[in-house]
């Protein structure tokens, strides 16, 4: 299934997209498509559904992230060998953990806020894995029988915060909308390998990103098992897994960055498109 979720922000109700490519009204079945609907039974339950039962949703609506109120979002760094070069650091020998701040995450097709004095906001096409049930200390090989599905996630960043201002990497990587999620979650039954997917990303027409899944260095139920040693990861939460060459900070002969006007367009085999238009951050009191 492609689970999506549609409406005004703070206002999304749950749909799917039919084999048509429409989509469909889910709010009968379920309240949201969050963790407490992503449990093994759930996800089967609506599988099992008549998709031409559902009610279609007429007009282009706006889409939310495709899982709402996620409880974290726990991000790998570096775990693309190129990338790790392009980025002038070593190969990790473990995976390199960093938390997004959940108010980060926005719609795959909302505006990217530049912040105020930010001088490096950068693109990283991601392959998101959605938890769908608790995973605590298990193994490599029980690994995927805890994930839900799979996303796009564009972590955005801002380089000088997060490599220039005190090694916080959480600095540069959580601020307001750098977090574009979706457009759909994918199940996992209808991702048959999660390392064999091709992903790309472009800037105003430019191709900076084009890669490949196989090349993590950790693979997706490392990734799982890893985390899971460390935290429990619970139904809803997000693994955004690394991404592979191309960033604005490893262009040559210079890094380049975003700046206001911008349209970021990005995809991953199976899994849909995000654009994203940059804009710049409202500094005035918020209600």
């Amino acid at each position: 299934m492609k689970l999506i979720r549609h409406g005004a922000a703070g206002q999304e109700r749950p749909g799917l997209i039919d084999a048509q490519g429409r989509l469909r009204d889910l709010s009968a079945h379920v309240p949201d498509i969050t963790g407490a609907t992503l449990s093994p039974a759930t996800l089967a339950r609506l599988a099992a559904l008549d998709p031409a039962s559902l009610p279609l949703v007429e007009g282009s609506p706006r889409i939310g992230a495709c899982v709402g109120n996620v409880g974290k979002m726990i991000c790998v760094g570096l775990n693309y060998s190129d990338h790790a070069a392009e980025s002038g650091m070593p190969i990790p020998t473990e995976p390199v953990l960093f938390m997004k701040a959940t108010s980060a995450i926005v719609g795959p097709n909302d505006d990217v806020e530049i912040p105020p004095r930010a001088e490096k906001v950068d693109w990283e096409v991601e392959l998101g894995v959605v938890i769908g049930k608790t995973a605590r200390y298990v193994s490599k090989a029980d690994a995927l029988d805890h994930v839900a599905g799979y996303c796009i996630v564009n972590d955005v960043s801002e380089r000088a915060y997060q490599l220039e201002r005190g090694g916080q990497w959480d600095k540069g990587k959580g601020c307001d909308t750098f977090g574009p999620m979706g457009p759909w979650l994918v199940t996992r039954d209808e991702v048959p390998d999660a390392q064999a997917l091709e992903m790309w990303l472009d800037v105003d027409g430019k191709r900076y990103q084009h890669g490949n899944t196989r090349t993590m260095i950790f693979d997706v139920p490392t990734l799982v098992s890893y985390i899971s040693q460390f935290m429990s990861l619970q139904p809803g939460d997000v693994i955004s897994t690394g991404t592979p060459p191309g960033v604005g900070l490893g262009q040559k002969p210079q890094p380049v960055y975003l700046t206001v006007g911008q349209t970021m367009r990005l995809g991953i085999t199976g899994l849909g498109e995000q654009q994203q238009r940059t804009v710049a951050a409202n500094v005035g009191d918020q209600q």
